[in-house]
C-alpha cells in the first residue's frame, strides 16, 4: 500500500477507511471488513459517537490474525469541548479505552474552536452545544490545547498529532510556538473546494493532507443538507465520467486519484465490499497532467463542512 511518511517519520497510508456517518449497529463488522479488504487506516472522532465499535471490529481482527495492531493505523480526533489543557489527556485517555488500544497513530484537533467543557458522564459525545441548546464557548487557545497535545506525544499515547479545519494564518501562528509540528492537515477538498493556497502551505511546511469528503455534495446528502442537494453530483459531472471512460475507472476512483496522484490522503467510507475495493485501488493507474488540472477547474469555492450551515454561530472560515 502507499504511503506519505510524515515529519514525524512514521508512514501513513495514502487510503484510509473514513468513520464518520457509519452507523453504531454495523460500524464493527464495516471495520473488521475494511481489513479484509486491505485497508489499514482508519479515521474517527470522539464526535462520531462510534469509536467503541470501531475497536470491537479492530479487535476480531487482529484476534482472528489477519493484522497485528502495529499494522494499522488508528487515527482520532479531540473535540471542541477538551481543548483546556487539563482536559486534552483525560480525554484522550478514554478515547484509547474506548477503542481497546494502547497509543493513536495519529491524533487530531478536529476544529479551532474551543467551547465550554460538557463532563462525559453528562453527555458523550457532547457536540456543539454545552446543554443540548446553546453553544458556549471555551477559554482555551490553541497554543494552549496545541502544548496538552504535545505532551501525548511525549508520553506515548499518540505517535503523531495533526490539526483539522485549519486555515492559514492558524497555520501559520502555530508554527511560531509549536514544539512538536503538526504533522498531517485534515480538509475538506474535492473539486468544488480545491483549496490550492492551503495544500501548497502545508505541504510546504512539511504536513501531509488529508482530503475529507472527496465526493464532495454526495457526502452530505445523508444529512439532507439544502446546499448538498442544491448541487450537480460529481459522480454525474461529464469531465469526471469521461475520464472514468477512458481509464476503464468508475467516477469514485478518479476523484480520489485526483487527490493521491498529487499526494493529498483520502478517507472515503462505503458499506460495499466491490467499492471497498475499488476505493482502495486509487494508486495503480495515473492522470494525465491535462485531466488533473480540468478537474480542478470545477473548483467553485464550494464549502459544505461549515458549522454556521448547521446552526451553530463559529464561524471559522470567514
Amino acid at each position: 500500500m502507499s504511503t506519505i511518511t510524515l515529519s514525524s517519520g512514521h508512514q501513513m497510508p495514502i487510503v484510509g477507511f473514513g468513520l464518520w456517518k457509519v452507523n453504531n449497529d454495523t460500524c464493527a463488522d464495516q471495520v473488521y471488513n475494511a481489513i479484509k479488504s486491505g485497508y489499514r487506516l482508519f479515521d474517527g472522532a470522539c464526535d462520531y459517537g462510534n469509536e467503541i465499535e470501531s475497536g470491537q471490529g479492530v479487535a476480531r481482527a487482529i484476534k482472528e490474525g489477519l493484522v497485528k495492531r502495529e499494522d494499522l493505523f488508528i487515527v482520532s480526533k479531540l473535540w471542541n469541548s477538551f481543548h483546556d489543557q487539563e482536559r486534552v489527556e483525560p480525554i484522550c485517555k478514554k478515547q484509547l479505552k474506548d477503542w481497546g488500544i494502547d497509543y493513536f497513530d495519529l491524533y487530531i484537533i478536529h476544529f479551532p474552536i474551543s467551547l465550554k467543557y460538557v463532563d462525559p458522564s453528562d453527555r458523550y459525545p457532547p457536540g456543539f452545544t454545552y446543554d443540548g441548546k446553546n453553544v458556549v464557548p471555551g477559554n482555551a487557545s490553541i497554543q494552549e490545547t496545541w502544548t496538552a497535545m504535545e505532551s501525548l506525544v511525549e508520553k506515548g499515547m499518540a505517535k503523531s498529532i495533526g490539526i483539522s479545519n485549519f486555515v492559514g494564518a492558524l497555520i501559520m501562528d502555530l508554527l511560531r510556538y509549536a514544539k512538536i509540528r503538526p504533522a498531517t492537515l485534515q480538509i475538506e477538498h474535492h473539486p468544488y473546494l480545491t483549496q490550492e493556497g492551503l495544500v501548497k502551505l502545508a505541504q510546504a511546511e512539511g504536513m501531509a493532507v488529508t482530503a475529507y469528503s472527496s465526493f464532495g455534495p454526495q457526502s452530505f446528502l445523508e444529512l439532507d443538507m439544502q446546499r448538498a442537494k442544491d448541487t450537480p453530483l460529481l459522480f454525474d459531472n461529464p469531465t469526471i465520467k469521461s475520464i472514468a471512460d477512458k481509464h476503464k475507472k468508475t467516477p469514485a476512483q478518479i476523484l480520489l486519484r485526483w487527490s493521491t496522484q498529487r499526494s493529498v490522503a483520502v478517507i472515503p467510507k462505503s458499506n460495499n465490499q466491490g467499492r471497498l475495493a475499488q476505493n482502495l485501488d486509487v494508486t495503480s493507474f495515473d492522470l494525465s497532467t491535462s485531466e488533473i488540472e480540468s478537474i480542478s477547474g470545477l473548483n467553485r469555492g464550494l464549502r459544505f463542512n461549515d458549522p454556521p450551515i448547521y446552526g451553530v454561530n463559529q464561524p471559522i472560515y470567514v
